[in-house]
């Protein structure tokens, strides 16, 4: 592999992160190894436990984007505003990519210019087993474009996902109504409904070493944002069908209550700024879900 100059490096990393100081320095000493030498950038969701200090510290190299507050997955969008490469990798703190993935990544896009993101192969943990995703996306009904390369999807791992940075501002970045938790499928409506192509190269290949225990609220964020992404994009008995199934959960589940109320109070937003998905879009979902009506 050619490595590129300092001042030509096709991918960008953006890795966000909030009080994670010593998972982040591991995904740093990773990241500086890559053949592909990418430009590095942490985009820090207002950490309190010294990491702008240790990265100002013991990686002089890597550019820090201080946000004054957390801003959850938008710290992602905050980071590509700031990069210049043409393709964006991202990386959380316990993540990285492996050696000649984000080169691979770059001929892709070069050679398919309606491609809009890359969903990588993602490796978990010290064995590198294949997360169970993987075959979910390979396996998807979508199948293959034939000016795109791979499989085509409406989901992806965040943590393993490249994108061309033009189809991402394009489309938004991640939504400021979900925060965090489950954010990427709506990313992957937007970019498919502005006519970007989504799909999983499974010769790019990320690694991902994710703490034993999730992230307390974890959960709770997933079924409230999967609702908010109902009424954000979706047709509205899809959506109201998803409240009421939510609603029945929630008599006898404390998770699924909370998940409902912090629904309901983002939904006049929602509202607000609810476009819904292109006629071709909303069957790509639908046959995602195994359902057509």
């Amino acid at each position: 592999m050619t490595v590129p100059s300092a001042d030509h490096r096709p991918v960008g990393v953006v890795i966000a992160t909030r009080n994670r100081c010593d998972r982040l320095a591991v995904t740093l000493r990773r990241l500086l190894e890559l053949p592909e030498r990418p430009e590095i950038l942490v985009a820090d969701n207002a950490s309190t436990d010294g990491t702008r200090a240790m990265v100002a510290r013991d990686f002089p190299g890597v550019r820090v984007l201080a946000l004054p507050a957390n801003h959850g997955a938008l710290a992602r969008n905050h980071g590509a505003r700031a990069l210049d490469t043409p393709y964006v990798a991202f990386s959380d703190d316990d993540s990285w990519w492996a050696p000649g993935a984000l080169g691979r990544a770059a001929e892709l896009f070069d050679a398919h210019p309606r491609l809009g993101l890359i969903a990588a192969r993602t490796l978990v943990g010290p064995a590198a087993d294949p997360d169970p995703l993987n075959d979910v996306l390979a396996g998807s009904p979508l199948g293959p474009a034939t000016d795109l390369p791979g499989t085509q999807v409406l989901g992806f791992l965040a943590c393993g996902a490249v994108v061309r940075r033009s189809a991402y501002l394009d489309a938004g970045g991640f939504h400021r109504l979900v925060f965090f938790g489950g954010e990427e499928t709506l990313l992957a409506y937007d970019l498919a409904a502005r006519g970007w192509g989504v799909t999983h190269c499974p010769d790019v290949v990320a690694h991902h070493h994710p703490a034993p225990a999730p992230r307390a609220g974890r959960p709770v964020l997933q079924r409230r944002n999967a609702l908010l992404t109902a009424w954000l994009r979706r047709p509205v008995p899809y959506a109201l069908a998803r409240t009421r199934a939510l609603a029945a959960e929630a008599r006898g589940d404390r998770h699924a209550r909370r998940a409902l109320r912090e629904a309901l109070v983002r939904l006049p937003a929602a509202l607000r700024e609810r476009r819904p998905l292109p006629p071709w879009v909303e069957r790509a979902a639908r046959l995602l879900e195994g359902t057509t009506a």
